[in-house]
Formats: C-alpha cells, structure tokens, sequence
C-alpha cells in the first residue's frame, strides 16, 4: 500500500497484519479521490476506523488541512502514527483512540464540523446506520459536506433520514456510498 499523489506520493505505508481489518487497496482509494479531487483540497477530514490511516494520508497529501482519525485498536493507532511521521503529515492530523460513535460525540462538544467524513466500519457490525445517524443527529458534517461510507458489495444500501444518497460506486466485493445532509439550502 502506498500514497498515490501529493506531497507523500509514492511513500510506501505499514498495514495492520491478519484478517482484522480490510485495507482499501490502491485501486479503489486513486478511484475515489479521483471522485473527490475538487472537494479534498483544504478540506476538514474525519477518517472513522481509520485502520492504517491510509485514506487520510491520502488526503492530507492531497491538500486537505487537517485530519482526524479514529480507531479503538491499539495496534491500529501504532500504525496510523508511524505511517503519518513517515509521510511527515503528522502536525496536519489528529489521532483519538475511541470507538467512532464516542468520537463523533467528543468532536461534536468540541464544535468541530468535517467537510468529507469517510467511514469503514467492519461488515456486518450494525455499526454503519448508528454512525451514520450520529452524524446527522450531532450536525457534525459541515452543510455542504459529504459522508462516504464503504460497506460489503453485498449489503444493502441504507437510508438515513436526514441524509441522500446520491451515489454509489460498485466494486466487487465492496462498494462506496456517497451521502450529502438532506437539507443543505437553508
């Protein structure tokens, strides 16, 4: 696993060994911030099980101003830490170790708001509709921002009130769905 583009391009990164986590391979991450190449440029990013970290040094490479990842393995957070020292992205990014639905709580005390939160939580966990419904019930996403959720090909897509889905991106064994706050215009 490596960046792709930026300031970090072509630094190769560490990954968590075993079955417990499912990197995003490169393909997958050149595909979706080619998607999101007009929006990640000083952008406020919230990488929910964060895993390596790997999707927010992406886009901390590409621009974005700050990051904050979130794990609740410790051996996740040694990873994520030794790969944003590595790719010297460490003084753009925060890293908590919580659980993500704990996090969105601290951030949402903190009054922090994300233009793209990006979330992987393991399949078949029920953890995707509470974290996505976290993020609507604490107003945390900024009102023009974007929620991307990675989930199992195999799952349905879930709606959640105060949220669109606008988009979806098929992969084979996974798939990316795009969310936008329901009432941004006000």
């Amino acid at each position: 696993m490596r960046v792709i583009a930026g300031s970090a391009r072509h630094l190769k990164l560490k990954t968590i060994e075993g079955m417990g986590t499912r990197p995003t391979t490169d393909r997958i991450k050149e595909t979706l911030f080619n998607m999101l190449s007009f929006y990640v440029e000083e952008s406020r990013f919230l990488d929910l099980f964060s895993g390596s970290g790997s999707i927010a040094i992406e886009a901390l490479s590409r621009g974005a101003c700050e990051a904050v990842l979130v794990d609740n393995s410790p051996h996740a957070l040694e990873i994520i830490k030794e790969n944003l020292e590595h790719t010297k992205l460490d003084k753009k990014a925060e890293v908590i170790k919580t659980d993500a639905v704990s996090a969105l709580k601290q951030l949402s005390s903190a009054q922090r708001k994300f233009d793209i939160i990006f979330m992987d939580p393991p399949y078949a966990s029920g953890l995707y509709s509470d974290v996505l419904e976290t993020v609507v019930k604490l107003g945390i996403l900024d009102k023009y921002g974007i929620i991307i959720a990675e989930q199992s090909s195999k799952e349905e897509i879930i709606n959640i009130k105060g949220l669109v889905n606008y988009r979806v991106k098929d992969y084979k064994t996974t798939k990316m769905a795009f969310y936008a706050l329901e009432d941004n215009n006000d």
